[in-house]
């Protein structure tokens, strides 16, 4: 079943809460869109954040047309479910660090020594987060 709406649902809320990757798109980018995998959290007020770059082309993309898209989907194994949320988005200069945090501990056992280092270079860097305000949701589940 698929269905549209212009919210997360606390099904949908539940399924991003899941250490999957998203595929992010931006607008402005090139035609076909170009795609890439990010970690993310959904919030508890519906919206999607994930942290990047400051410097990064995604970000200036954004600063021209703040239109992005991320699809999240089950892993191979489970039912066919996906979830696709399209919005606006915002650059907005504090919290990156503790969502690294949060999202590094989420994806990566932070007692691997590998991973922990890979955690600390990624918070000496300058960060921004990025939040993605739903304007359509669009899913499928099976």
């Amino acid at each position: 079943m698929s269905t549209d709406t212009s919210s997360l649902t606390t099904d949908d809320l539940e399924f991003l809460r899941r250490p999957l990757h998203g595929f992010l798109s931006v607008a402005g980018g090139p035609l076909p869109p170009q795609p890439r995998p990010v970690w993310f959290e959904a919030t508890a007020e519906g919206t999607i954040q994930l942290f990047t770059d400051p410097d990064s082309l995604k970000v200036r993309r954004l600063r021209r047309d703040p239109r992005a898209s991320i699809v999240v989907a089950a892993p191979v194994g489970e039912r066919e479910r996906w979830l696709s949320v399209t919005g606006r988005t915002t650059v907005e200069p504090d919290g990156a660090h503790d969502l690294c945090t949060r999202l590094a501990a989420h994806y990566w056992d932070l007692d691997d020594p590998t991973r922990a280092d890979d955690l600390a270079g990624m918070l000496a860097a300058d960060l921004v987060r990025l939040v993605i305000h739903p304007e359509t949701v669009r899913r499928y589940t099976h």
